[in-house]
Protein backbone atom coordinates (compact mmCIF):
# COMPACT_ATOMS: atom_id res chain seq x y z
CA UNK A 1 0.00 0.00 0.00
CA UNK A 2 1.43 3.19 -1.11
CA UNK A 3 1.53 6.81 0.35
CA UNK A 4 -1.02 7.97 -1.73
CA UNK A 5 -3.57 5.51 -0.59
CA UNK A 6 -2.89 7.18 2.95
CA UNK A 7 -3.52 10.49 1.59
CA UNK A 8 -6.62 9.65 -0.08
CA UNK A 9 -7.85 7.91 2.88
CA UNK A 10 -7.63 10.99 5.24
CA UNK A 11 -8.68 13.22 2.56
CA UNK A 12 -12.13 11.09 2.67
CA UNK A 13 -11.95 11.33 6.75
CA UNK A 14 -12.20 14.76 6.51
CA UNK A 15 -8.43 15.53 7.96
CA UNK A 16 -6.80 19.13 7.69
CA UNK A 17 -4.58 19.55 5.26
CA UNK A 18 -1.68 20.26 8.16
CA UNK A 19 -2.65 17.05 8.78
CA UNK A 20 -2.99 15.18 5.68
CA UNK A 21 1.09 16.90 5.38
CA UNK A 22 2.19 15.81 8.52
CA UNK A 23 1.22 12.41 8.59
CA UNK A 24 2.73 11.63 5.08
CA UNK A 25 5.89 13.24 6.20
CA UNK A 26 6.08 11.23 9.56
CA UNK A 27 5.92 7.95 7.34
CA UNK A 28 8.06 8.95 4.42
CA UNK A 29 10.90 8.93 7.13
CA UNK A 30 9.74 6.16 9.18
CA UNK A 31 10.13 4.58 5.76
CA UNK A 32 13.44 5.44 4.80
CA UNK A 33 14.91 5.03 8.37
CA UNK A 34 13.72 1.59 8.33
CA UNK A 35 14.42 0.37 4.73
CA UNK A 36 11.63 -2.43 4.43
CA UNK A 37 8.02 -2.58 2.69
CA UNK A 38 5.32 -1.17 4.96
CA UNK A 39 3.83 -5.28 5.40
CA UNK A 40 6.99 -6.49 6.65
CA UNK A 41 7.37 -3.62 9.21
CA UNK A 42 7.31 -4.96 12.94
CA UNK A 43 6.59 -3.67 16.70
CA UNK A 44 10.37 -3.74 17.19
CA UNK A 45 10.96 -1.32 14.01
CA UNK A 46 8.49 0.97 15.54
CA UNK A 47 9.96 1.01 19.21
CA UNK A 48 13.72 1.40 17.11
CA UNK A 49 12.74 4.29 15.27
CA UNK A 50 10.69 5.97 18.25
CA UNK A 51 14.32 5.41 20.63
CA UNK A 52 15.78 7.35 17.39
CA UNK A 53 13.72 9.79 17.46
CA UNK A 54 14.05 10.99 21.35
CA UNK A 55 18.02 9.29 21.93
CA UNK A 56 19.45 10.49 18.74
CA UNK A 57 17.03 13.60 17.53
CA UNK A 58 16.03 14.66 21.15
CA UNK A 59 12.53 15.29 20.20
CA UNK A 60 10.16 15.89 22.60
CA UNK A 61 7.32 13.66 23.68
CA UNK A 62 4.94 16.01 21.98
CA UNK A 63 6.47 15.26 18.99
CA UNK A 64 7.08 11.84 19.53
CA UNK A 65 3.35 10.99 19.65
CA UNK A 66 2.25 13.25 17.13
CA UNK A 67 4.61 10.69 14.76
CA UNK A 68 3.26 7.56 16.72
CA UNK A 69 -0.23 8.93 15.89
CA UNK A 70 0.59 8.98 12.10
CA UNK A 71 2.76 5.63 12.26
CA UNK A 72 -0.39 3.98 14.29
CA UNK A 73 -2.91 5.60 11.80
CA UNK A 74 -0.84 4.03 8.78
CA UNK A 75 -0.46 0.91 9.95
CA UNK A 76 -2.98 -0.17 12.46
CA UNK A 77 -6.08 1.51 11.30
CA UNK A 78 -4.98 1.09 7.16
CA UNK A 79 -3.07 -2.05 7.04
CA UNK A 80 -4.41 -3.50 9.95
CA UNK A 81 -1.51 -4.79 11.81
CA UNK A 82 -1.33 -5.38 14.97
CA UNK A 83 1.62 -3.95 16.53
CA UNK A 84 1.01 -1.35 18.44
CA UNK A 85 -0.49 -3.39 21.36
CA UNK A 86 2.50 -3.34 23.37
CA UNK A 87 3.65 0.89 22.64
CA UNK A 88 3.11 2.81 25.33
CA UNK A 89 3.34 7.01 24.20
CA UNK A 90 6.03 8.95 25.99
CA UNK A 91 4.77 10.91 28.96
CA UNK A 92 4.30 14.47 28.12
CA UNK A 93 5.60 17.72 29.87
CA UNK A 94 2.83 18.82 31.97
CA UNK A 95 3.92 23.07 31.69
CA UNK A 96 1.69 25.65 32.78
CA UNK A 97 -0.13 27.75 29.93
CA UNK A 98 2.04 31.20 29.44
CA UNK A 99 -0.18 34.25 31.17
CA UNK A 100 0.11 37.75 30.63
CA UNK A 101 -0.69 39.90 33.80
CA UNK A 102 -3.26 42.84 32.44
CA UNK A 103 -0.55 45.19 33.04
CA UNK A 104 1.38 43.00 30.25
CA UNK A 105 -1.47 43.07 27.55
CA UNK A 106 -1.84 47.22 28.49
CA UNK A 107 1.49 47.34 27.59
CA UNK A 108 1.13 44.68 24.24
CA UNK A 109 -1.94 46.64 22.86
CA UNK A 110 0.24 50.40 23.53
CA UNK A 111 3.22 48.94 21.61
CA UNK A 112 1.70 49.16 18.01
CA UNK A 113 0.64 51.93 16.45
CA UNK A 114 -0.67 49.71 12.84
CA UNK A 115 -4.32 49.22 13.18
CA UNK A 116 -4.53 46.24 11.97
CA UNK A 117 -2.00 44.85 14.21
CA UNK A 118 -3.69 45.80 17.24
CA UNK A 119 -6.70 45.09 16.12
CA UNK A 120 -5.70 41.52 15.95
CA UNK A 121 -3.80 41.23 19.11
CA UNK A 122 -7.51 42.99 20.65
CA UNK A 123 -9.08 40.05 18.75
CA UNK A 124 -7.29 37.61 20.28
CA UNK A 125 -7.41 38.54 23.73
CA UNK A 126 -10.84 39.35 23.76
CA UNK A 127 -12.32 36.35 22.26
CA UNK A 128 -9.75 33.96 23.65
CA UNK A 129 -10.12 32.41 19.80
CA UNK A 130 -7.19 30.17 18.29
CA UNK A 131 -4.72 31.98 15.86
CA UNK A 132 -5.74 29.67 13.13
CA UNK A 133 -9.45 30.57 13.72
CA UNK A 134 -8.95 33.94 14.09
CA UNK A 135 -6.95 34.71 11.01
CA UNK A 136 -10.34 32.64 9.21
CA UNK A 137 -12.64 34.95 10.80
CA UNK A 138 -15.17 36.38 7.99
CA UNK A 139 -16.96 39.61 8.92
CA UNK A 140 -20.35 38.03 7.86
CA UNK A 141 -19.63 35.88 10.88
CA UNK A 142 -19.59 38.92 13.40
CA UNK A 143 -22.88 40.37 14.82
CA UNK A 144 -21.71 43.80 16.06
CA UNK A 145 -25.05 44.86 17.58
CA UNK A 146 -25.54 41.22 19.85
CA UNK A 147 -21.17 41.71 20.48
CA UNK A 148 -21.23 38.42 19.49
CA UNK A 149 -19.55 36.36 17.11
CA UNK A 150 -19.19 32.72 15.58
CA UNK A 151 -16.32 30.30 15.13
CA UNK A 152 -16.76 28.44 11.99
CA UNK A 153 -15.34 24.83 11.70
CA UNK A 154 -13.43 25.37 14.57
CA UNK A 155 -10.52 22.55 15.96
CA UNK A 156 -12.83 19.17 15.93
CA UNK A 157 -15.06 20.87 12.83
CA UNK A 158 -17.05 22.40 15.65
CA UNK A 159 -18.96 25.64 15.93
CA UNK A 160 -18.94 28.00 18.23
CA UNK A 161 -20.49 31.09 19.67
CA UNK A 162 -17.33 34.09 20.50
CA UNK A 163 -18.06 36.82 22.76
CA UNK A 164 -17.02 40.34 21.19
CA UNK A 165 -15.73 43.30 23.97
CA UNK A 166 -17.71 46.54 23.53
CA UNK A 167 -14.08 48.20 22.54
CA UNK A 168 -13.30 45.61 20.49
CA UNK A 169 -16.67 45.69 18.25
CA UNK A 170 -16.14 49.65 18.00
CA UNK A 171 -12.48 49.32 16.89
CA UNK A 172 -13.22 46.20 14.43
CA UNK A 173 -16.19 48.80 12.88
CA UNK A 174 -14.33 51.30 12.31
CA UNK A 175 -11.37 49.27 11.13
CA UNK A 176 -13.48 47.42 8.69
CA UNK A 177 -15.07 51.07 7.00
CA UNK A 178 -11.89 52.42 6.75
CA UNK A 179 -9.43 49.62 4.89
CA UNK A 180 -9.02 49.47 1.76
CA UNK A 181 -9.79 46.04 0.61
CA UNK A 182 -12.66 44.52 0.77
CA UNK A 183 -12.12 40.58 1.73
CA UNK A 184 -14.66 38.35 3.07
CA UNK A 185 -11.80 37.99 5.62
CA UNK A 186 -11.54 40.24 8.92
CA UNK A 187 -7.96 40.18 8.10
CA UNK A 188 -6.94 40.13 4.84
CA UNK A 189 -3.84 38.60 3.52
CA UNK A 190 -2.08 38.05 0.22
CA UNK A 191 -3.99 34.71 -0.28
CA UNK A 192 -7.22 35.26 1.22
CA UNK A 193 -6.42 35.62 4.93
CA UNK A 194 -3.89 36.75 6.91
CA UNK A 195 -1.57 33.41 7.30
CA UNK A 196 -1.08 32.00 11.01
CA UNK A 197 2.94 31.71 10.63
CA UNK A 198 2.40 36.27 10.50
CA UNK A 199 -0.36 36.59 13.24
CA UNK A 200 2.27 34.63 15.32
CA UNK A 201 4.80 37.02 13.97
CA UNK A 202 3.12 40.11 14.81
CA UNK A 203 2.19 38.73 18.03
CA UNK A 204 5.91 37.77 19.26
CA UNK A 205 6.64 40.83 18.09
CA UNK A 206 4.72 43.40 19.67
CA UNK A 207 5.15 41.37 22.87
CA UNK A 208 9.30 42.30 22.37
CA UNK A 209 8.62 45.81 21.55
CA UNK A 210 6.62 46.04 24.27
CA UNK A 211 9.29 44.77 26.56
CA UNK A 212 8.17 41.70 27.20
CA UNK A 213 11.36 39.51 28.42
CA UNK A 214 10.16 36.09 27.34
CA UNK A 215 8.62 34.56 24.10
CA UNK A 216 4.62 35.05 23.50
CA UNK A 217 3.18 32.91 21.09
CA UNK A 218 -0.87 33.91 19.96
CA UNK A 219 -1.87 31.30 22.36
CA UNK A 220 -0.89 33.14 25.44
CA UNK A 221 -3.34 35.68 24.94
CA UNK A 222 -5.98 32.66 24.10
CA UNK A 223 -4.48 31.36 27.92
CA UNK A 224 -4.66 35.20 29.42
CA UNK A 225 -8.81 35.15 28.17
CA UNK A 226 -9.33 32.66 30.32
CA UNK A 227 -7.07 33.48 33.09
CA UNK A 228 -8.86 36.66 33.56
CA UNK A 229 -11.97 35.64 33.31
CA UNK A 230 -11.65 32.91 35.95
CA UNK A 231 -10.01 35.22 37.97
CA UNK A 232 -13.28 37.81 37.42
CA UNK A 233 -15.43 35.32 38.36
CA UNK A 234 -16.00 33.88 35.98
CA UNK A 235 -18.05 30.22 35.82
CA UNK A 236 -15.63 27.86 34.45
CA UNK A 237 -17.99 25.86 32.42
CA UNK A 238 -18.84 29.24 30.49
CA UNK A 239 -14.99 29.52 29.89
CA UNK A 240 -14.84 26.04 28.82
CA UNK A 241 -17.49 26.84 26.06
CA UNK A 242 -16.14 30.07 25.02
CA UNK A 243 -12.67 28.14 24.39
CA UNK A 244 -14.40 25.12 22.31
CA UNK A 245 -12.93 22.79 25.42
CA UNK A 246 -14.29 19.04 24.70
CA UNK A 247 -13.03 18.15 28.33
CA UNK A 248 -13.99 20.51 31.31
CA UNK A 249 -10.17 18.99 32.31
CA UNK A 250 -8.46 21.05 29.75
CA UNK A 251 -10.49 24.40 30.64
CA UNK A 252 -9.09 23.52 34.36
CA UNK A 253 -5.65 23.94 33.56
CA UNK A 254 -6.16 27.97 33.95
CA UNK A 255 -6.72 26.95 37.53
CA UNK A 256 -3.44 26.62 38.06
CA UNK A 257 -2.22 29.35 36.74
CA UNK A 258 -4.38 32.28 38.30
CA UNK A 259 -1.99 34.22 40.27
CA UNK A 260 -4.42 36.02 41.54
CA UNK A 261 -6.54 33.39 43.04
CA UNK A 262 -3.62 31.99 44.64
CA UNK A 263 -2.78 35.62 46.27
CA UNK A 264 -5.97 35.25 47.89
CA UNK A 265 -4.96 32.00 49.96
CA UNK A 266 -3.44 32.53 53.43
CA UNK A 267 -0.87 30.84 54.69
CA UNK A 268 -1.33 28.53 57.60
CA UNK A 269 1.59 29.91 59.29
CA UNK A 270 -0.33 33.62 59.31
CA UNK A 271 -3.05 31.57 60.97
CA UNK A 272 -0.29 30.35 64.17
Amino acid sequence: MSLQNLETELKIRGYTPATLRAYRMHNKHFMEFIKKEPEQVTEQDIKLYLAHLMADKNHKSASVNLILSALRFYYETMLKKKIFTDIKPPKIEKKLPTVLTKDEMKLMLNATKNHKQRLLIECLYASGMRVSECVKLKVNDLDFKEKMGRVIAGKGKKDRNIILSETLVTNLQKYLKEREDSSEFVFSGRTGHLSVRMAQRIVGATAKKAGINRRVFAHALRSSFATHLLEAGTDIRIIQTLLGHSSISTTERYTHVSTEQLKKVKSPLDAL
